[in-house]
């Protein structure tokens, strides 16, 4: 039995480059959606988060017969938070897509995405889109392009790659530079994969050897191992052995065995070398352990993925308000769901604390912990968490922290203040250079606790102009102190619904997080003050009722709108001594010891 004709491709690509967009061209072009069937638009990022983001979390795949080929499809995350899933990604594959746009060029999470590409010596087809855009500057990314495989070390096979020029919004390409015609198609960057990257080169009759690297769950089924078949034939019906940390393999009877077919999954009597599998029947599969002949039993190496950088607590929500908008809000029921996350992300580590109601979990970065935390919260989860702090590790005992290489796209008039937001963080411009037009684009290094509130920060002094990205860029000796934020908080002293009157008077002195109407309690913060220094504050101080009327007295409330605190904004803003509070309805920033002689008494000792 030999392997049929079968391309693996990982598409890698830049944040809004069009990487989802060209899967679903591709989908178009290999007639997966037939005539009547209504397109669905950026058909892989399926979750909502993804949507609403316009970025890839996790990596999905697709499969399409071109030319009696089965290409399958695997879409990768562009954030270097989600390098778990990139590293998993890249294990399932021969050779990657390498889309880049044809006005900004190479971006920072492209070089991450590469970079993991060419440590595993995966041939590449570079597809430049956008070509149509009016500040396309398709030779000049070209360059950019080369010149990125140069900085990465590529060796001359890498670089032997093929140009094509694209437009994947209207499915349209060529070979070569320049703009696809009306009647071109994107024929030429499905046959250049199947020209450029070769099949798998596993024996289909060698034992069994087949890597899980990735884990899904059916109501019907159970848990769903998924992954690639290294070497042999998976066969439904036949004995297995599960290989894990330990030494005792798991031997039973393959029973449910799928393939990918477009875009679902179907039941198959066999899975060749080089082909993509799922299988059920196994409840104490992980990421990373291998499926092995019965009779020959030999384990693959386990994925390896970077190492977390930040970590933060999530806990039971404490607050006077607890339980009245979340359906899960029970330390078990918190637990259980960060133990279902790391089973299926090997970047996610959970450990236990001093508290059995706190849990610590560790992630690659700020983006990819939020992303969890907003996925519990519109599960029906309540929690609170604690600002996020970097891991530290000991080289040649000395204490050293993360440090994270960082790009900024701000038009030029904006240069000079992100030099002097980065400057007391502890960064160093590494680079500046022009980008699009009237643009520039600074690249700096700063330790990673430097970067704890720096987006929404350089989102303020541009203006929201700013474009920020960044990524692990190793480990430096501790650099010391740095700066915080530069406000109090206005602590509300208790409980009951927020008023006009008490806020117009509390917005002289400082910035208010909160509208009218808002339900409080003590210790919850609604606002920012202008000294360094807290203030408790009576936010549900009503108006005095009297005959007297002056204009004095009766003057209009007008009250600024209150600063917008999502996720994000928030879990950058606390302190070591806040806690965010996270409902399915509401985000609210509170004081870890809630009254006021509870914090003196701490603050005594």
């Amino acid at each position: 039995m030999s392997s049929p004709s079968l391309r693996n491709v990982a598409l890698i690509a830049h944040v809004d480059h069009g990487k989802t967009t060209l899967v679903d061209g591709l989908l178009r072009a290999a007639g997966v959606f037939a005539e009547h069937e209504q397109l669905i638009d950026r058909v892989m990022d399926s979750d909502d988060q993804e949507r609403e983001r316009g970025i890839t979390i996790l990596a999905k795949a697709a499969s399409i017969d071109w030319n009696g080929t089965k290409i399958n499809l695997v879409d990768t995350p562009g954030h270097a938070d989600f390098g778990g899933e990139v590293e998993r990604a890249l294990t399932l594959v021969d050779g990657v897509l390498l889309l880049v746009d044809a006005a900004e060029g190479p971006r920072p999470q492209t070089r991450y995405v590469l970079s993991k590409a060419l440590e595993r010596h995966l041939p590449a087809v570079v597809v430049v889109n956008k070509v149509d855009r009016s500040d396309a500057r398709t030779e000049e990314v070209v360059d950019e392009i080369y010149e990125l495989f140069f900085d990465l070390d590529a060796e001359d096979h890498h670089i032997e790659f093929p140009i094509i020029s694209a437009i994947a919004r209207e499915s349209r390409s060529i070979v070569g530079i320049g703009v696809p015609g009306r009647d071109d198609t994107l024929a030429p960057v499905l046959d250049a994969l199947l020209d450029n990257i070769t099949g798998p080169d596993g024996a289909p009759d060698a034992p069994l050897q087949a890597l899980v690297t990735n884990l899904d769950a059916s109501d019907y089924l159970g848990r769903l191992a998924i992954g690639r078949v290294i070497q042999g034939t998976m066969r439904a019906g036949e004995k297995v052995a599960l290989v894990q940390d330990d030494d005792h393999p798991i031997t039973r009877k393959l029973g449910n065995l799928m393939g990918f077919s477009n875009l679902t999954r179907e039941n198959v009597d066999s899975r060749l070398a080089g082909d993509l599998f799922v299988v059920a029947g196994f409840p104490e599969v992980g990421i990373g352990d291998t499926f092995s002949d019965a009779e020959t039993i030999e384990a693959l190496p386990r994925l390896q993925v970077d190492e977390p950088v930040l970590r933060m607590t999530f806990g039971v929500n404490t607050s006077p308000l607890a339980g009245t908008e979340g359906s899960f809000v029970t330390s078990r029921q918190i637990r259980e769901r960060l133990e279902k996350e790391v089973l299926g992300n090997v970047s996610i580590r959970i450990d236990e604390t001093s508290s059995p109601e706190v849990i610590e979990v560790a992630g690659r970065g700020e983006l990819q912990l939020s992303v969890l935390i907003e996925s519990m919260r519109r599960e029906g989860f309540e929690l609170q968490v604690s600002r996020p702090e970097v891991i530290v590790k000991h080289i040649d005992d000395i204490k050293h922290e993360p440090l994270e290489r960082v790009t900024v796209d701000v038009p030029e008039a904006y240069i000079g203040a992100v030099t002097q937001v980065v400057a007391p963080r502890k960064g160093r411009i590494a680079d500046l250079r022009p980008g699009d037009t009237g643009r520039s684009i600074v690249t700096f290094t700063a330790p990673s606790r430097g970067l704890l509130g720096l987006r929404s920060l350089l989102l303020t002094v541009t203006r929201g102009t700013a474009l920020v990205h960044q990524h692990h860029e190793g480990w430096i000796p501790w650099v010391g102190e740095l700066p915080t934020r530069q406000g109090g908080s206005m602590v509300a002293d208790r409980r009951g619904a927020s008023t006009g009157f008490a806020l117009d008077n509390l917005q002289k002195r400082g910035e208010l997080f909160i509208g009218p109407g808002v339900e409080v309690y003590e210790g919850m913060i609604i606002g920012e003050a202008s000294r360094p220094e807290n203030m408790t504050v009576n936010p549900t101080k009503g108006k005095q009722l009297t005959n007297i009327r002056t204009h004095s007295t009766d003057e209009a409330i007008n009250l600024k709108p209150p600063r917008d605190m999502n996720l994000e904004v928030a879990i950058e803003w606390i302190t070591d001594e806040e806690l965010v509070e996270i409902t399915p309805e509401s985000i609210r920033i509170r004081k870890l010891l809630l009254t006021e002689s509870e914090r003196k008494r701490a603050k005594a000792r």
